[in-house]
């Protein structure tokens, strides 16, 4: 693939153009586990700027974006909650985003509702720094779920 093209791509897997330039300098990957592995180590080497770029790139639990088929995928397990559920999901994260300054990241795919809710209810409880570490855990777990997208099913076994 083109390397515009390339950059295209990766960006819609993360926002953080250091995370995609880490990708694309090491292209091409022999295995879907290189590709991983390279997902992975540009994550950790994120600095507090390009995290919170990456984490710009995500809509607020229980709101994806719309129009956007794969933040509605990802949050398929708000899309049934009750009016109360989506309520205190709403109030959790404006909770969590005036303590920590940033949108609730969590891998909220094959995740319910009221998982959701109970890890924002968590999470609300942590410092800043133990955030920190969980956030990139849980963009890195998002980031390999959106790379798998764009591999070829031939080329993931």
């Amino acid at each position: 693939m083109p390397e515009r093209a390339a950059s295209a791509e990766l960006h819609e897997v993360c926002a953080s153009t250091a995370w995609s330039a880490r990708l694309l300098t090491h292209r091409p990957y022999a295995t879907v586990d290189a590709l991983f592995a390279a997902s992975d180590s540009a994550v950790a080497e994120l600095t507090p700027t390009d995290l919170a770029e990456a984490m710009a790139g995500h809509p607020p639990i229980g709101r994806p974006k719309t129009g956007d088929p794969l933040s509605a995928s990802e949050q398929r397990g708000m899309s049934g909650a009750s009016d109360d559920l989506k309520n205190d999901v709403l109030e959790l994260n404006l909770a969590y985003q005036e303590r920590f300054g940033h949108v609730f990241l969590i891998c909220a795919t094959g995740r319910t509702g009221e998982q959701l809710r109970d890890a924002l209810r968590a999470r609300l409880g942590n410092t800043p720094e133990q955030e920190r570490a969980i956030v990139r855990t849980e963009l890195g777990k998002i980031n390999r779920i959106r790379l798998a997208r764009l591999v070829p099913p031939a080329r993931r076994a």
